[in-house]
């Protein structure tokens, strides 16, 4: 191993707001402080939510069902059963917002724009870090994929005490890889050599990375192979998020082709859905999520949410369906279905679920959402994630988990809001994980256990409720 130090917050700036941060380098594990035997793991805590919810009948499936995708990492996740949100036994203004607006707060919405109360990582980032993040991180990053946009919390998941959102959303791509790794801010002059840093951002930092992966770089053999991977990987994301269209004169700024997926007013046409086909869903998706875990593994971000998909969520969803390399359902939701507009989105077999009928659709849109979160945690839990204290980052981080929904019958209040799913990341060590716990308890409760774990003595709710200890979860 090299003997030289370097920071973990060594970053690769260039011109404009450029900051590219690096991976966790064996070169960044310092010794522990006087009296401390660990190594030091920053705090982190991000909300991670889907739409329309897993009945509370097919969760008792377990791994066998609908959670099948998130088998192979049962081990780094505890998942939560029989979770009630608020709002349970009350009117409130729409089953789908008022669901959506309980995940990670598990309070009732503050009118249309407004959640009514701080998400659980905002808690927790006041808490960490009172006086701001270290330079290099943002403060809080908001992302998602996602078409129904009627009011702020079907699809934000992070906000501050007051209830107002923590982040801008972002939901295009190359906002997003603008938002992680900055813009290239020059005068258009014409000069060929500014022309050309516009292109990419790491062509802005490219003598940083000559010296960290060259002969004089102060990282090991190993350390300098990762480094120039992992500028690989964002040239390639970065690539994929602008899909620079060919030019024939290389002086030129290439202009990026449009996004292949709606965005916008576009994408929630007068709440009568969209037609979208699986490939364009989680092939956006999928570079959205690539770039928020880059951002973690490089420390540029440690606390926000990433939406899959809002709550209520409008969409006609074609294509054909696999799983571990066979076809499992072709989705076709207006035909199956039968009907147009609204009523041929893919958020009506919620509507119909029977616990006593197959329910084929719902559990194959329920799969794949699960599948499409499991490739955003799985990048989180590799070798390429693994940090000073031999974990990974899907285990030190706090992930939490979950939805709008208990059940999707909106006609039964009780039912819709009771029994909602969750799921949480150990948050290195301090929740089991590798369990399936029916906890019988409300969101509130969950949520303070949960951060009395992370030995933070705020409180989410109303001052004068009755606090409960979900002690259960706690490792």
């Amino acid at each position: 191993m090299n003997n030289s130090v370097i920071s973990r917050r060594t970053l690769l700036k260039g011109l404009g707001s450029i900051s590219v941060g690096l991976p966790f380098l064996e070169e960044m594990m310092a010794a522990p402080g006087p009296g401390s035997t660990t190594p030091e793991i920053p705090v982190r805590a991000f909300n991670l939510f889907f739409g329309l919810g897993i009945p509370a009948p097919l969760q008792k499936e377990g791994f066998e069902g609908v959670l099948e995708p998130l088998a192979p990492l049962k081990d780094k996740l505890l998942i939560l059963r029989d979770v009630d949100q608020v709002r349970c036994d009350e009117s409130g203004i729409n089953a789908h917002f008022d669901g959506a607006s309980g995940a990670f707060t598990a309070e009732p919405p503050q009118g249309e724009a407004r959640a009514g109360g701080p998400s659980i990582d905002q808690v927790i980032r006041r808490h960490c870090y009172p006086n701001g993040m270290p330079a290099g991180v943002a403060p809080t990053v908001v992302a998602g994929t996602f078409f129904r946009r009627s009011r702020v919390s079907r699809y934000v998941h992070s906000y501050n005490p007051d209830g107002s959102v923590a982040a801008t959303m972002q939901e295009r791509p190359r906002e997003l890889f603008d938002r992680l790794f900055g813009t290239v801010a020059v005068g258009d002059t014409g000069n060929a050599r500014e022309q050309h840093l516009k292109r990419s951002v790491l062509d802005s930092v490219l003598e940083q990375y000559r010296f960290y992966t060259g002969q004089r770089s102060p990282l090991g053999k190993a350390s300098r192979a990762r480094v120039a991977d992992h500028l690989d990987r964002i040239r390639e994301f970065e690539q994929r998020a602008f899909s620079p269209a060919q030019i024939e004169d290389e002086d030129r700024l290439r202009r990026p082709d449009p996004s292949m997926v709606l965005h916008g007013g576009l994408a929630d046409p007068g709440g009568e859905g969209i037609d979208i086909t699986l490939d364009q869903l989680t092939t956006e998706w999928r570079l959205m999520a690539d770039l928020y875990a880059t951002a973690i593994q490089m420390d540029r971000v440690r606390f926000g949410s990433l939406t899959f998909l809002a709550a209520g969520e409008r969409i006609r969803l074609t294509g054909d369906y696999h799983f571990n390399g066979s076809k499992r359902f072709t989705f076709d939701d207006s035909r199956q279905l039968n009907a147009g507009g609204s009523q041929g989105c893919s958020h009506e077999w919620w509507h119909k679920f029977n616990e006593k009928r197959t329910n084929e659709a719902l559990k194959a849109h329920a799969h794949m959402k699960m599948r499409e979160l499991a490739w955003f945690l799985t990048r989180l839990s590799g070798p390429d994630s693994v940090e000073a204290n031999g974990r990974t980052i899907l285990e030190n981080a706090l992930f939490t988990i979950s939805t709008e929904s208990g059940d999707g019958r909106h006609s039964d209040v009780k039912r819709e809001l009771s029994g909602v799913f969750h799921a949480i990341t150990s948050a290195n060590g301090r929740f089991k994980t590798g369990q399936i716990m029916d906890l019988g308890a409300e969101g509130l409760d969950v949520y303070n256990s949960m951060l009395h774990a992370m030995e933070i003595p705020d409180a989410m709710g109303p001052s004068g409720r009755e606090k409960v200890p979900v002690d259960g979860i706690i490792a």
